[in-house]
């Protein structure tokens, strides 16, 4: 007779192993750290592994896992006060973006002024541009309205714009290609 109840291995496993280094490289854009980026990471797996069946059928398993992955992050800080720790320089074996020499400098520019930022100026940035979300997408996964996220966006690019270190690194960035 077959098992006509969802198991939470039918897949579960494969779909992890698909989206562990991205979702730990969101987490690390969320959190900052290293650590809190696994922690944060596995939590999100764990409560998608709980919900397998429904994750597994939503439209958008992707889109779910970012919700789960948002509200675990927003979840922290309401259980118990976290002091962040953002480093500057990302830990060796993760990487944002290729293995470049040049990029090292940018993704290091890129963590200085994302740590500037408040938590939903970074997690809207984060889900915007580096997860390359439409803003109704973004809206939906951090549950608030798209005006909100349009706000928020222009509220962190304007505060990005500010920042010396990221206009510093631009103007090198743009010295260096023009002198090859």
């Amino acid at each position: 007779m077959p098992n006509t109840q969802d198991s939470p291995d039918d897949g579960f496993d494969r779909f992890m192993a698909e989206r562990w280094p991205r979702v730990v490289r969101s987490a690390f854009l969320l959190t900052g750290n290293q650590h809190d980026a696994e922690d944060l990471a596995q939590a999100a797996f764990e409560l998608a592994c709980a919900a397998w069946g429904r994750v597994r059928r939503a439209d958008n398993p992707d889109a779910y896992l970012h919700r789960v992955l948002v509200n675990c992050h927003r979840g922290r800080f309401r259980k118990r006060r976290v002091i962040e720790n953002p480093v500057a320089v990302l830990p060796e074996g993760l990487q944002l973006v290729g293995d470049h020499t040049e990029a090292h400098g940018e993704r290091d520019a890129l963590m200085a002024v994302l740590n500037d930022l408040a938590p939903r100026q970074r997690a809207v940035i984060v889900l915007r541009y580096y997860e390359d979300l439409t803003e109704a997408q973004t809206a939906d996964i951090l549950r608030c309205s798209v005006g909100t996220v349009k706000s928020q966006t222009a509220k962190a690019l304007a505060r990005l714009r500010k920042n010396g270190r990221l206009a510093e690194f631009a103007q090198t960035s743009k010295n260096q290609k023009g002198a090859a």
